[in-house]
């Protein structure tokens, strides 16, 4: 395996802004981390303490193993979608261990809204069950929920990976082996009941615990009968009367160590199907990254420099160096684990296209998991492009990501636009997760290309009625284009709407990654059978 060389010069100018400049994306990431961990209002923070509940987060960080990582997903889900709801869509999702054993931790977060599911809620609820399922990962469930939002009624209730899909994934996976478990830590209600309902056992906190399909009031309303939470829904019937519950804890804690006990005699975790080597720390700095990536989004990166602070020992063996260069290919490990790089070193080319496909191909007989690094405007345009097959080989590179059985992973450090971004195993193409640096966007075009293509559209239609216009007024036309394009490829636009799993910092990439690759290599191998590639 080769050692990387470096021509970074860290005493720059240069390179002292650019660091500067993504140090305050690092800051600014981390406040908006903090605002999502927060949870609800201290008010309801504060009702939780005084009935003598723990905090949601609380919970999880009771539930996992002490001193072990939690893998957040969609942390900052719903950041500014909803007045008066804080990032994080009321539910918190996430891989941690919990008696040796990953597991999947969705806990509803009652300090926000009750707990109630939003449509942003059952996106991020659904896509944690999604991963546990292509994981084999078993499902914790800590309910404390009012059940759906009824004014987000339309973006709950009626469609598929909506709130009726979150049963079907629990259920589906049970079948399936996969353990389904939850607790319930205070009034659940509806759908909100139906979720622990579900699951092959579950826990009940005595006096906190409530679960009905319609709480006092609904029953009222239907019946005229007066009944109290406890009587209706409570620990102490669910557990003697209706059979609904299987244990009866009397606290939080003591319901989260009937869990821990339960997921330890699961059985013996599946076995890791790769070979890996002892992690060790890149060579060449990773703190370098902040000051390699330009400031200037319209100022390329060298992301061979890139790699070289993300490999293990910055060792990398590269896979066709002189053909297709716009398209960096090789192998090195990260964490230990062996991975096929697909990194973008500018615009993609036919024969970028006809490599990448080749390198996927070896990758999945060999069944090494692929992990692409979008920075890219996008496949090369023009007469002689076109000439050369750039749609075939495009469709061949397509072809070959799209098929590959193997474990794939996207991050998007800097530009991901057009065909570029499904080529580079956008979210359409299911990777096993979709990772974002602050630096990250995507969108159809760049802002400048989109205010341009619909600038010179105007031009057209001012040619065909015979009027004209100034040049301040063209780029007063094109101002708001190129403003919605960039609030759109935003990295946190795309974390708000769950397209990407999470933003994370450049330096967090190296562990993330060895957890995502540890989960993945549990798995069986598949198969991969490629569809036809036109020649």
């Amino acid at each position: 395996m080769a050692l990387m060389s470096s021509r970074v010069a860290s005493s720059t100018e240069d390179f002292r802004l650019n660091r500067e400049a993504y140090l305050a994306r690092v800051a600014d990431l981390q406040r908006r981390r903090s605002e999502a961990s927060a949870g609800g209002p201290e008010r309801a923070r504060r009702l939780h303490k005084q009935r003598k509940q723990m905090l949601p987060r609380e919970r999880v960080a009771a539930l996992i193993d002490p001193g072990s990582p939690f893998l957040e997903f969609s942390h900052l889900a719903g950041e500014g979608m909803y007045e008066g709801v804080p990032p994080g869509g009321s539910i918190i999702t996430g891989v941690g261990l919990v008696s040796g054993r990953p597991c999947m931790i969705m806990a509803n977060d009652a300090t926000v809204k009750g707990g109630t599911y939003y449509g942003i809620t059952c996106k991020k609820h659904v896509r944690a069950q999604r991963f546990a399922w292509q994981h084999r990962l078993p499902c914790i469930t800590l309910v404390q929920s009012g059940g759906a939002n009824l004014p987000d009624q339309p973006n709950v209730f009626p469609d598929w990976g909506q709130f009726g899909t979150i049963f079907w994934n629990q259920i589906r996976m049970s079948g399936e082996g996969i353990a389904q478990i939850a607790t319930v830590h205070g009034t659940s209600t509806a759908g909100g009941a139906y979720m622990p309902a579900l699951c092959d056992q579950n826990v009940i906190v005595r006096n906190q615990g409530r679960m009905f399909l319609g709480g006092p009031q609904l029953v009222y309303a239907a019946t005229k009968d007066v009944v109290d939470e406890e009587t209706l829904g409570g620990g102490e019937m669910h557990s003697r009367v209706s059979g609904v519950t299987d244990y009866l804890a009397e606290s939080d804690g003591h319901a989260i160590a009937i869990v821990r006990d339960l997921v330890a005699n699961l059985g013996t975790p599946p076995a890791q199907r790769w070979k890996t080597l002892p992690p060790r720390p890149p060579v060449h700095d990773p703190n370098d990254i902040y000051g390699i990536i330009s400031r200037d989004t319209r100022v390329p990166t060298d992301n061979r420099e890139i790699i070289a602070r993300l490999m293990d020992g910055s060792e990398f063996r590269e896979f066709k160096p002189l053909y297709g260069e716009t398209l960096i290919c090789g192998f090195g490990r990260m964490m230990g684990f062996e991975v096929g790089i697909l990194c973008n070193n500018g615009v993609l080319f036919a024969e970028c296209a006809m490599k990448a496909t080749h390198f996927i191909d070896i990758c999945c007989k060999r069944d090494i998991p692929l992990l692409f690094m979008a920075d890219v405007t996008g496949f090369m345009v023009g007469r002689e492009a076109e000439e050369a097959g750039i749609a075939k080989h495009g469709a061949k590179m397509i072809t070959a990501m799209a098929c590959a059985e193997v474990p794939k992973y996207t991050l998007i450090i800097g530009a991901s636009y057009g065909a570029g971004y499904l080529a580079m195993c956008g979210r359409a193409f299911k990777p096993n997760a979709m990772l974002m640096w602050p630096s990250g966007r995507a969108a159809i075009m760049g802002p400048d290309q989109a205010a341009t293509t619909l600038a010179m559209v105007k031009d057209d239609i001012h040619k065909r009625e015979g009027t004209s216009w100034t040049t301040d007024e063209r780029e007063a036309y094109m101002a708001p284009t190129r403003k919605t394009f960039e609030e759109f490829a935003n990295a946190y636009n795309f974390a708000r709407n769950t397209w990407c799993d999470m933003v994370i910092d450049p330096l967090e990439t190296r562990n993330v990654m060895g957890l995502l690759l540890e989960l993945a290599g549990r798995t069986p191998a598949e198969p991969t059978e490629f569809g036809v590639f036109r020649m």
